[in-house]
């Protein structure tokens, strides 16, 4: 169906920008006019620039502006306000133009006479998958306020996981970058001027300052290609990541890594559980939440493992004896899982598994600097060692010359 950009007035006398699909301009214009707004402009615009409209302003949403909304949505149909009117108040005290658009877009919808999911989902990528099927099921079951706590509290989660990956990658990044950043001003400003005089003494070269010599004359006279290579690698990276097994061996090798794989690895777990939690409480079946979670794990091998999970329950398997033949699943993980299933309270299992990979991953974030850094200081070490025997070895041929 055609994208529709329309320019709009309320009956405040704000004016109001978005898109929408459908048949034609004059039916475009015939429901937003339905919704109470006097149109002043529609023009049909490409699905391609639509898309790329919907993408950038899904990118400007923050999470944390999604859980407030969550909540406060929440909290006032708990209380009996119509969603139209939670609509209009809560986009009224949303500072993000970008979303204040969403949500006014997703009222115009509502009034139009679709379901909140539908309208949630007609806003591209603003809001999550989970948060269009949570809300899905809170809809069928009458029960909309609860789903919009469960999602909420379940963004909450992966926020913190997030910022528990933050924090953990924050010290290595910076030691590694500012390392390089000070090796590479070494050897193209400082180094040079210190060979001039060794040049001038006629002083031979032993083979540390030799080899720091070459490193100088590389840097110095091809610099743009070290600007060029690390672009040149991501565009490489980003081509060859497009073949599903270039992927899968990529992301193999970042759950067994040492170091990488303490966040890569439990990152996936506490993703998976916590994924699973929500989904099981949505009422959503085994099933159906496996294929959910593997679109959204981001990790192939896990999506692989996902996939096999599902075949072997689809055979009549029990859901824990098909999570403990895939190798990536701790045994931790798959006896709390049989637990809940023996006993019914699988939904609790996964909450509290949950809990025990992000806390486990918050934990490794603040003992990671202390664990990274042996290692940094080891490279650190090694390359200032190199450099400090290429400089001694020829200062002390030039002392012995001049004692001489």
């Amino acid at each position: 169906m055609p994208h529709f950009t329309y320019k709009a007035v309320n009956q405040d006398g704000g004016v109001i920008r978005g898109s929408v699909e459908g048949i034609d301009a004059a039916a475009v214009t015939d429901s937003i006019a339905s919704s109470g707004l006097y149109v002043l402009k529609v023009r049909q615009s490409s699905e391609r620039l639509s898309a790329i409209r919907r993408a950038v302003f899904a990118k400007r949403v923050r999470r944390s502006e999604i859980i407030d909304f969550s909540k406060n949505l929440a909290v006032m149909l708990k209380a009996g306000v119509s969603i139209l009117v939670c609509f209009s108040d809560i986009a009224s005290t949303t500072e993000n133009r970008y979303f204040k658009e969403a949500i006014n877009g997703m009222r115009r919808k509502i009034e139009l006479g679709a379901g909140f999911s539908e309208a949630a989902a007609a806003c591209g990528k603003v809001f999550p998958d989970i948060f269009i099927r949570i809300t899905m099921v809170g809809e069928q079951t009458g029960n909309l306020e609860k789903s919009l706590f469960d999602v909420a509290e379940h963004l909450q989660k992966i926020e913190n996981l997030v910022a528990s990956i933050k924090r953990a990658l924050l010290y290595p990044v910076f030691a590694i970058v500012s390392t390089f950043g000070a090796l590479l001003f070494w050897l193209m400003y400082v180094l040079p001027k210190v060979m001039e005089m060794f040049a001038q003494n006629n002083i031979a070269l032993p083979l540390p300052t030799r080899i720091l010599l070459h490193a100088s004359n590389i840097c110095t006279s091809y610099w743009y290609l070290l600007l060029a290579l690390p672009v040149g690698t991501a565009i490489l990276a980003r081509f060859l990541l497009k073949y599903k097994r270039v992927r899968y061996h990529y992301d193999y090798a970042k759950i067994k890594l040492p170091v990488i794989r303490l966040i890569v690895y439990n990152r996936l777990l506490a993703l998976f559980a916590e994924q699973m939690r929500i989904l099981t409480v949505a009422g959503i079946t085994i099933d159906w939440s496996l294929a959910i979670v593997s679109d959204v794990i981001g990790n192939e091998v896990f999506r692989e493992a996902l996939k096999n999970v599902r075949e072997e329950i689809a055979l009549g398997s029990r859901i824990s004896d098909a999570i403990g033949k895939q190798s990536v699943f701790p045994s931790t993980l798959t006896k709390m899982i049989d637990i809940g299933e023996s006993s019914g309270s699988l939904d609790s299992q996964f909450a509290y598994l949950s809990d025990i990979y992000l806390n486990r991953l918050d934990d490794i974030s603040q003992k990671m600097g202390k664990i990274v850094e042996p290692l940094v200081i080891g490279v650190i070490g090694g390359l200032f060692a190199i450099i400090i025997m290429g400089l001694l070895l020829p200062i002390y041929d030039l002392v012995s010359k001049v004692g001489s």
